[in-house]
This record gives C-alpha cells, structure tokens and sequence, in this order.
C-alpha cells in the first residue's frame, strides 16, 4: 500500500474512532481485552498504543523523538496498569501502596502514590514509558526501584491489554 493511502487510512480510522467515542452516554464501559473500560480510559489506551507503535516506527527508521509532556498519558496508564501486569500473570499483586516519582520532559516531576509508600519507582517518564509499553529493556533504562515488590514490577510491567508481553533483549531488539 502506497504510504499516502495508509496514512489516509490511518486518519479515517482515527476520526471513526473520535466519533465513536464521542457519541457513548455519560458512564459507558467499553469491552476490551481486560475489563471494560470508560470512554476516557479508552482514549488514553489508544494514545498509548499510538504512541508505542509510533516507537517502533522511530526505532526502525533510526529516528530519535523529543519527548513531551504528553508523556504524561502513557505514564498514568502504566502505574494504572501495575495490577493488571500481576493478573496477566496469574500473580496476586502487593498489597502495599506504591510511590512512583518521574521527571518529565521539562523538569517537573510527575508523582503517584502516597509519598510514604516504602515501594518506590523512580526515573525518567520517558524510559518508564517506554519499560511498560515494553520498548526497551529495564537494563537499558534509568528506572530505579526501591523495594522487593517495586523491583519485582519493573520486571514485568506491562501497560496494555492481553497476554504478558515478551518485551525486549537489553541492548534492544525483541525478545
């Protein structure tokens, strides 16, 4: 397919969606691969698929991207989806609350969490996004955890629906 009609397809897709969305009632719960979701859960799992896929796209084009404070979306989703990543598992996740602290493009830091939770994640929003949409490897990343349970969910974090992801190999690459 020429890349002008994938492109073309890809946003009438997009404005199909918008549309969709857009007409559900107050409350709606949308089916997915996980629970169902709300119409706005729904918009922020796109924009992280989006944005991932739009990763994979960069990676093998040789591209670097500027990371955004739009960031801010995917990171949500993926301290959201801390306990669907145990489930995907069939784990039993921490009770213990968790602190997750990431700087943002422009400095500010992003906080989840009670402040005193002795389970901690800290970094980057950039390498903690790409950790749970499972576009590079935790050892090629500076997310930090502090804490067994912490650590133990860095390595198996996952921000989207459907079977545990393999993730990738450290230096890159799929597994």
């Amino acid at each position: 397919e020429p890349p002008a009609a994938l492109l073309e397809r890809w946003r009438e897709g997009r404005e199909r969606l918008a549309r969709v969305l857009a007409a559900q009632p107050p409350g709606a719960r949308l089916p997915w691969y996980g629970p169902p979701m709300s119409v706005m859960s729904m918009v922020t799992a796109r924009l992280m698929e989006t944005w991932a896929h739009g990763q994979d796209v960069a990676d093998a084009l040789g591209v670097r991207r500027i990371p955004t404070a739009r960031l801010r979306h995917v990171a949500r989703i993926g301290v959201r989806a801390r306990g669907y990543a145990y489930a995907a598992r069939g784990l039993e996740p921490p009770a213990e609350e968790f602190r997750v602290e990431l700087t943002a493009p422009g400095g500010e830091v992003w906080t989840y969490g009670p402040e005193d939770a002795s389970q901690r994640v800290t970094g980057p929003a950039l390498d903690f996004c790409l950790l749970v949409t499972q576009r590079a490897h935790r050892d090629d990343l500076a997310v930090r955890a502090e804490g067994p349970d912490a650590d133990h969910w860095l390595d198996i974090a996952q921000a989207f629906a459907g079977p545990p992801g393999r993730g990738r190999r450290p230096g890159g690459g799929a597994a």
